[in-house]
Formats: C-alpha cells, structure tokens, sequence
C-alpha cells in the first residue's frame, strides 16, 4: 500500500476530529498540519502506533520563530518518517511567546532528548516532562535565546562599511 496525503489526513482526522487538526497544506509535497499542543503527543503516539501507517522515524524537532505573528511568535515543528513506507509527515504548533510550553516526547522518542533541548536552549521553549533540559550547546549563564529574532543582524552605528561592498 502506498499512504497518500489525504490518506492519512483522513485517518488523523476521524481520529481526532477537526478541533484537534485545524489546518493542512502540503507546500513542497509533503503534508503539514497544525494542532495544539494539548493534542500533539498523542497525536504523535497514534501516527507511531498505527500498524497502517508505522510513522516512526522522528527525524526533526526544532523551534521556529516567527515576531510578526501575534500570540503564536513560536511554533514547534516536528519532521516524522515511515521508514516502511517512504512517507513524511511535518507537524506544527503554534505557541505564544508568553507561553513557550509544550509537552516533552522523550517518552517515545529517545532522540527528541537532544532536539528539545537544542529548542530550549535557542528559542527558550519549555518541555514540561523533559529528564534534563539545560542548555546544551550554549554557555549555561546565557540569559536570552539566541535563535529569537530580537536583535538587529547588523551594527546600526557602524560606520566604517560602504554599502557597494554588500551588494546594495
């Protein structure tokens, strides 16, 4: 059996409903949802689980920032793989940066260990459950994230640079 995008939308939507799913495109042939961050462990746990499906293989978890979006400034974005099937599936949440929380997926994941505290570390989400979230790449006194885009990319009171030199 070859799994199909709508396939396996169909699937997770009789599973957990239109509450639980509130928005799927596949931008570059492989399909993206969105869902919360009450349902996604469990969300995850059924793609795993489904003898059908045997979405597996997770093979990205990172943290995503975006400042002009209003109460969803940070988004978790996991990659998941059928290894069985050759299909890939990308799942986003949506977080407000007040609340950078999500649940952790250690559980079922031992690689996502590593990758939620690379998230915690660059852009400060919380994993609630997670065994060890310290930084991990990034000196442990560090007091901001820095993956955020807070901060200019360039000095704004240099002025030894000639704009020609940078191609403007």
């Amino acid at each position: 059996m070859t799994l199909t995008n709508d396939y396996v939308l169909d699937k997770i939507t009789v599973q957990f409903g239109e509450d639980a799913i509130w928005g799927a495109y596949t931008p570059d042939g492989i399909m993206t949802i969105f869902t919360n961050r009450e349902s996604v462990v469990e969300l995850i746990q059924y793609l795993h689980n489904d003898e059908e499906l045997q979405i597996r293989f997770l093979t990205t978890l990172c943290g995503i920032h975006y400042p002009e979006q209003k109460d969803r400034e940070l988004c978790v974005m996991y990659q998941l793989h059928s290894l069985r099937h050759n299909y890939r599936i990308r799942i986003k949440v949506a977080l407000p940066a007040t609340d950078p929380v999500m649940p952790t997926l250690t559980k079922l994941y031992a690689t996502a260990n590593w990758m939620e505290r690379e998230a915690f570390d660059f852009y400060g989400i919380q994993f609630t459950g997670h065994p060890n979230l310290i930084r991990i790449l990034n000196v442990e006194d560090m007091e901001y994230h820095p993956m955020l885009k807070q901060y200019p990319l360039e000095d704004q009171t240099r002025e030894d640079k000639v704009d020609t030199y940078f191609g403007r």
